[in-house]
């Protein structure tokens, strides 16, 4: 896995990913919501470079502000989740920064049967605020785009400080 750690904790996050995967233990979720109880994500974080803005989506479920993204199919790729998602969930098709992912984390999420583990890839994509966005209004309450600045960190994933950290210091 190539992706260059930010801290302990990311490299914690990507080497305990990278023992779990040669495990043999299964990767792919089966069934919802928590089967296995440790499954693939990716995430994909929407950027308008030169606005400096980064688009979030108000998601029902988690009752958290957060990138777009999903759960990896059985046998597919990550980066073609992020494709199928970005296409199903924002109607747009993808245009990456780059081909690799920029951030992994491992997050024990709240739920149904007391919930489950993600271990998820986060991508970048360029994105454009100026554009209206349609999205999955049975997923999201809505979309919006914020500034750098105005994340509101305390209603996210717990580890967007650190992904936003990275994402400004690779912009």
């Amino acid at each position: 896995m190539s992706i260059e750690p930010l801290d302990d904790l990311e490299r914690d996050h990507r080497d305990s990913t990278l023992e779990w995967i040669r495990s043999g233990a299964p990767i792919f979720r089966a069934r919802k919501p928590d089967v296995p109880p440790k499954h693939l994500v990716s995430y994909f974080a929407l950027v308008d470079e030169p606005r400096g803005k980064l688009l979030l989506v108000d998601h029902k479920l988690a009752g958290l502000w957060l990138p777009s993204g999903g759960h990896v199919e059985p046998d597919e790729d990550p980066t073609a989740t992020v494709v199928r998602e970005l296409s199903e969930e924002l109607g747009l098709a993808a245009d990456f920064v780059q081909a690799q992912p920029l951030f992994i984390t491992v997050t024990r999420t709240v739920g149904e049967g007391g919930g489950h583990t993600d271990i998820s890839l986060w991508y970048v994509l360029r994105g454009d605020s100026s554009r209206a966005i349609e999205f999955d209004r049975g997923e999201f309450h809505g979309v919006r785009w914020f500034g750098f600045d105005e994340i509101p960190f305390e209603r996210s994933d717990p580890h967007m400080r650190r992904f936003v950290g990275k994402l400004r210091a690779m912009l």
